[in-house]
């Protein structure tokens, strides 16, 4: 089949870059989206402004194009699966069933016989005593759907710590409870898998977080080749697992002894892929056009060490800084309005 559009659920920045990788592919990209003017929109050459579920929506939407894709892992599975049956919907329908719930895919990713933190369901304040006491006291209870960027969590540090209306305070929703990893560092890998089931992996970046967002990846990761190998080789479990087509992105924590532990999965191109764009030839966008439109994976070897910073609300301000330097990239999102913990754009500098 050849693919001339390419319909994308999701508005934002993750969708204003695919639109940048399709275009430069000479590919034409429809956006579906409810906000007028989204940062995605402004790159794509049409944008249908409506709910992600509307059904007359995705009509026009599988009208318009020769496959869809999607920006982002909360697209209500059964839109997914609508559009599915009247144009080829990449990654699959499934890949969003068994990322949008917690205890879904942590029981998934240990299917794969990858490594994940214990964990238990938690649908009652007595199920989170019970799980407290396995977990000897101390854990992470998150909410099994939605949540992104540190939302939707609570951490318990201390057995001494009060358990009193932890679950409401979490709203009374399914919830599940992950037992603390002794971990070193953080870490993910970026991979993609293409219709024939060829798998490229870019190398595996470190990652710092603050206040539950991403803040800065860099490249090399400092773990060792046996860790990489590993992570790899999760990857690629998941990815068959799934059939998958399109970039995927593994989060892991690195252990003391450098084994691995699945943190999550995001079937989508990924915030700690961003520096691919400034490090190598075919960014994890690319990498992802080309994955879903049938055309060969692209090479991703790194061609340079790097890091990749966020710039998070007011660190906007510091883009004038940024661009007189000569070793770094910027990318900005359109985004009109800068508030706390809203991800404005990206820098990624080139080291050495």
């Amino acid at each position: 089949m050849s693919v001339r559009t390419i319909g994308i659920i999701g508005g934002g920045q993750l969708g204003r870059m695919l639109a940048m990788a399709a275009a430069r592919l000479d590919l034409r990209t429809v956006i579906l989206e409810p906000q007028p003017d989204c940062p995605a929109a402004q790159l794509a050459n049409a944008q249908i402004v409506a709910a992600y579920d509307d059904p007359d929506a995705l009509a026009e939407l599988a009208r318009l194009c020769d496959i869809v894709t999607y920006e982002f892992e909360n697209v209500p599975v059964a839109a997914a699966e609508a559009l599915a049956e009247a144009v080829p919907v990449f990654p699959p329908p499934r890949a969003l069933e068994v990322s949008q719930d917690r205890l879904v895919e942590k029981s998934f990713i240990r299917d794969c016989g990858i490594r994940t933190a214990d964990f238990a369901a938690v649908d009652s304040q007595a199920d989170l005593e019970a799980a407290l006491d396995r977990f000897g006291g101390v854990g992470v209870l998150k909410t099994r759907r939605l949540g992104y960027d540190g939302k939707g969590q609570r951490l318990f540090r201390s057995p001494a710590e009060s358990r009193d209306g932890a679950f409401e305070a979490l709203g009374g929703v399914p919830l599940i409870l992950e037992s603390l990893v002794p971990f070193e560092r953080e870490i993910s890998i970026i991979a993609a898998r293409d219709r024939d089931g060829t798998i490229a992996c870019y190398d595996p970046a470190e990652n710092v977080h603050r206040n539950g967002i991403l803040h800065t990846s860099t490249l090399p990761a400092r773990v060792n080749e046996a860790s990489a190998d590993q992570a790899r080789r999760a990857a690629r479990a998941i990815l068959d697992s799934l059939g998958y087509v399109g970039v995927i992105g593994v989060e892991f924590f690195v252990l003391p002894d450098g084994g691995l532990v699945a943190n999550e999965i995001a079937p989508r191109v990924h915030n700690s892929g961003h520096w691919t764009e400034a490090a190598c030839v075919i960014s994890q966008f690319e990498q992802h056009v080309r994955a879903v439109a049938g055309h060969p994976l692209g090479d991703p070897r790194r061609h340079s060490d790097c890091v990749m910073q966020n710039l998070i609300g007011d660190d906007i301000d510091d883009v004038p800084a940024w661009l007189a330097r000569p070793d770094v990239l910027v990318h900005l999102y359109g985004k009109a309005e800068a508030r706390p913990g809203r991800k404005m754009g990206h820098v990624t500098q080139i080291l050495g």
